[in-house]
């Protein structure tokens, strides 16, 4: 008989802290606490969210009737941490420092691996992991170079949904994942559109920082030219330009609003700056996706659209309209990034998987 392991999975992102318990990998809680801005506010950075966002997951776990004892891993989605590949990694001292001290970017998913390592400090038996963070690095030499020295592409992406959902495209058509080649598309709060060449992402676009397309609230690559004229107008500040780009770009700023289901609703109400914006966000995606089917060299097995922007119809139609000559278009709404998270941690817990160390 397989034996039975209970694994707390931890995703914190800017405005909620999702949390869920497995047995393997049968979910038997799930949660997703909302922060408002009232209970951020007082939080100059996200590392000092810490103790807040932890007394929260235990107050969920205390009220689920959930026995921590009984917890065999912890594993959090994983921050901004050194470049790494895929895999797992185990939550060492070297891990703990970085994510603390965020020095390569603040991000609230570097909170996941802190609290998974302080809540499996105080079980019995837990171990703590992240699993492919947003810094996994596979892109080629080639797609690193900018165009000036001063400047290099760096891989920063949704490696956990976009590796997740590619192994569960390759394996429902009887396929292995890494003797495939694939374009994944994350469509969500950031997009990210990667090119996975035999199980590697030999390129993608940086989703957080500006590059590819835009996003509910992310400006994708904006005309250079333009920008450092608005960066020495002298009416902005580096802050709030830095807001432009991440957090009040894409949809935000052209319609208000982040959701992308309130733009599909003004987009069917007959909303037509709702309909440009959005049929423009569809090309940018499209337009990217064409860029990775050269990296690919056209040998496209498949074309893959997730996130939960895929739950729209009238994206996912615009953009297949644009790549489907490339190859066939699978779509997978929603990420299930809990599930994955636990799967990883499985693995490991199973024997199947060593976890990587991070340093």
């Amino acid at each position: 008989m397989e034996k039975r392991y209970i694994l707390l999975a931890i995703n914190p992102g800017s405005t909620s802290t999702k949390i869920a318990v497995f047995k393997n990998t049968k979910s038997v809680f799930l949660k997703t606490i909302r922060h408002t801005s009232e209970n951020l506010q007082h939080y100059d950075r996200i590392s000092d969210q810490f103790h807040f966002r932890k007394d929260v997951v235990l107050k969920e776990l205390e009220d689920s009737e959930v026995d921590p004892r009984q917890i065999s891993a912890v594993i959090g989605r994983g921050g901004l941490i050194k470049p790494v590949q895929s895999g797992v990694y185990e939550v060492n001292d070297a891990m703990e420092t970085d994510l603390r001290e965020g020095k390569r970017g603040e991000h609230a998913s570097n909170l996941g691996g802190l609290i998974a390592r302080d809540i499996a400090r105080s079980l019995p038996d837990a171990r703590a992991f992240i699993a492919d963070p947003v810094v996994v690095d596979e892109m080629e030499d080639v797609a690193r170079v900018s165009g000036h020295p001063y400047f290099q592409r760096f891989s920063i992406f949704h490696a956990l949904n976009q590796k997740a959902i590619a192994r569960n495209h390759a394996q429902s058509i009887d396929r292995n994942y890494e003797e495939m080649n694939l374009i994944v598309a994350h469509l969500g709060g950031g997009i990210s559109v990667g090119a996975h060449r035999k199980g590697k992402v030999v390129d993608v676009n940086n989703a957080l920082n500006g590059d590819g397309p835009f996003s509910p609230e992310r400006s994708g690559g904006l005309p250079v030219g333009q920008l450092v004229d608005l960066c020495f107008s002298n009416d902005y500040t580096q802050q709030e330009i830095k807001r432009m780009i991440k957090g009040h770009g894409g949809l935000v700023a052209y319609l208000d609003t982040n959701d992308a289901y309130e733009v599909e609703l003004m987009v069917r109400e007959g909303n037509e700056k709702a309909r440009l914006i959005q049929n423009a966000m569809a090309y940018q995606i499209g337009k990217e996706i064409g860029g990775m089917s050269a990296v690919l060299s056209g040998e496209v097995d498949s074309i893959i659209l997730t996130g939960g922007i895929a739950h729209n119809p009238m994206v996912v139609d615009y953009v297949r309209s644009m790549v489907r000559f490339i190859a066939p278009v699978a779509i997978y709404p929603g990420e299930d990034e809990m599930q994955a998270l636990a799967e990883n941690g499985l693995r490991v817990l199973q024997g199947y998987e060593t976890p990587k160390k991070y340093e």
